[in-house]
């Protein structure tokens, strides 16, 4: 038994390889492959774009997150210096609040500015920032402190131009810091767009591809199935043709066995009447004979008398054994008696013969039957007993005939062990077959079965109109009495 692996080789190799060709099989591989191998690219394609855009928003992230931390500080330290110098030139302490408020901020907003730009040590930049901003801090302190010891002109006149130019040099750092972050955020949006534009251009093309593929799919799918259809239907007119051809001859076979039966038929009744009227004759002339003889040429010798009676004897059987041959070769009761007469002695006899109980059910009132339909529904009804004392092992058999509308029943039941429910319609027995032939000759149909209850019966269903003999060559009404044909035999 093939596995399911060999199956579909044997599957690929009858369709694609001998169907299709080299060709054909390209052909309905190729658009697959290619839609496999563009939706691996397409994925790593998006994955890879994927991967741009987010490091693209990261770089955008990180420029956003050092423009936020230079503005905190730049804001903060503008603020302490403007609440420095507010108090320095009013002296009031309200701008203290605010002054110390933002000098204790400004570390912690040089730590995140510190944290936004990855904490790089070594930038030399980043370095003169926290120098500067302390220098910055430690100036606005002792301007503070000068002020609350010797009073606002000394303390403004001495911190003015250094606070300054520190100052200066901070706004100076801090703008080259911002310009860089504001081009590395427009350059990291840039790479945004570039990777954004091209990962829609990326999926735009996909999309174009998938469409065309999905199309040649379609269009391979639809000649398949016109090109199954039109195999489909040539397969069906190939069955219709074949089906054609074997009720041609099935009908050319059934008429052939017909007249070989017929043919049969008449060979065996031209040998019945040859032995019936020639070897008859010389057995009875030879029996007058010897009775002739045995009058005229008297004698009391015990052996002569022996072989006188053995002779007697010999003839006698010789007689019987020519009554039985004709009986078998065409029943003599049947061309005489009609046809039901003849099922009845032939059904008698047999069971009779072989210690059968038997019962039969056969309408007294029989219609003219053709001589070929005689002959055949009797042949069938002697190959049925036949098959029954030959293979059925019964007890009983059962005969029955009846006429309904235009339709003949025989049917033929045994007792016996029946047929193989396996092997019940296909069985090749001989007898069986003439049967069938035999049915299917007079236009009929049987039917063989086994009941639950054992045994098998054999039903055959005839049209009248094939067995009735015509109005013109019967000579008579086609209904006629068992009774009436005693008489005429009589």
């Amino acid at each position: 038994m093939l596995d399911s692996q060999g199956l579909w080789r044997t599957f690929y190799m009858k369709i694609l390889g001998e169907e299709l060709g080299e060709t054909g099989r390209w052909y309905i591989a190729l658009p697959p492959i290619l839609l496999i191998g563009f939706l691996i690219g397409l994925f790593f394609l998006a994955a890879a774009g994927q991967s741009r855009l987010n490091m693209a928003n990261e770089r955008l992230h990180r420029s956003q997150l050092r423009e936020q931390a230079l503005n905190e500080f730049a804001g903060l330290m503008t603020d302490a210096e403007s609440a420095q110098r507010g108090y320095l030139l009013t002296a009031e302490a309200a701008y203290l609040i605010p002054y110390t408020a933002a000098v204790t901020k400004v570390r912690g907003a040089l730590d995140r500015l510190h944290e936004a730009y990855g904490g790089d040590d070594s930038s030399s930049e980043f370095h003169e920032l926290r120098i500067l901003t302390g220098r910055e801090l430690g100036e606005l302190e002792d301007g503070v402190a000068l002020s609350k010891k010797r009073g606002t002109s000394p303390a403004v006149m001495v911190g003015t131009d250094v606070g300054k130019r520190t100052m200066d040099s901070l706004v100076a750092i801090i703008g080259n810091m911002r310009k860089e972050a504001t081009a590395e955020a427009a350059a990291g949006n840039a790479e945004w767009q570039r990777d954004f534009r091209l990962s829609r251009w990326v999926s735009a093309a996909g999309a174009i591809l998938n469409i065309g593929l999905v199309l040649l799919a379609v269009r391979l799918v639809y000649s398949d199935m016109r090109r199954r259809a039109q195999q489909a239907a040539g397969l069906r007119n190939q069955k219709l043709e074949l089906e054609h051809e074997v009720a041609a001859r099935t009908r050319e076979l059934t008429a052939l066995s017909t007249h070989l039966q017929g043919v049969s038929e008449q060979e065996k009744s031209a040998l019945s009447r040859e032995l019936h009227d020639e070897l008859g004759g010389l057995l009875v002339a030879a029996r007058m004979d010897l009775s002739w003889l045995q009058q005229r040429m008297p004698t009391t010798d015990p052996a002569i008398e022996q072989r006188f009676k053995r002779i007697h004897e010999s003839l006698s059987a010789g007689v019987d054994l020519k009554r039985r041959v004709v009986e078998e070769l065409r029943p003599t009761l049947l061309d005489n008696m009609g046809l039901f007469t003849a099922l009845r002695w032939q059904f008698k006899e047999t069971c009779r013969r072989t210690g059968l109980h038997c019962t039969e059910t056969i309408p007294e009132t029989e219609m003219k039957f053709s001589p070929d339909a005689a002959i055949g529904v009797f042949r069938i009804a002697q190959e049925a007993l036949t098959n029954i004392l030959k293979h059925a092992e019964a007890k009983s058999a059962d005969l029955a005939i009846s006429i309904e509308g235009d339709t003949l029943t025989l049917r033929i039941s045994d007792d016996g062990k029946g047929i193989p429910s396996n092997r019940v319609g296909i069985s090749t027995s001989h007898g069986l077959v003439a049967m069938r032939h035999r049915i299917a000759g007079l236009g009929g149909v049987w039917d063989v079965r086994t009941p639950s209850s054992g045994g098998t019966v054999v039903t055959a269903l005839i049209p009248l109109a094939r067995m009735l003999m015509p109005e013109t060559e019967a000579g008579e009404p086609a209904l006629a009495s068992a009774s009436g044909s005693k008489k005429m035999k009589s």
